[in-house]
């Protein structure tokens, strides 16, 4: 007999809250990197981090969007 496992609540595996706070996080970082001129060598780091978290809700948004549309090679639970 197999025990039943239980589902992770929606909250949990909703990537929006994460990808809001990463960015809003590396948007602080930048503007605190440019403002004090003896952290210049981090700011590619920093736009670089920004990039980032743009790509991952883009790559989000089309998995939805394909998920929602009922794509075969889209996620599921999006």
């Amino acid at each position: 007999m197999t025990p039943e496992v239980p589902e992770i609540p929606p909250r949990l595996t909703d990537p929006r809250p994460v990808l809001a706070i990463g960015s809003a996080l590396w948007a602080i970082a930048t503007i605190a990197v440019w403002v004090d001129g003896s952290w210049a060598p981090a700011r590619p780091i920093c736009l670089m981090g920004l990039a980032v978290g743009l790509l991952g809700y883009i790559i989000f948004m089309i998995q939805r969007r394909g998920a929602r549309r009922g794509d075969k090679g889209a996620q599921k639970g999006l």
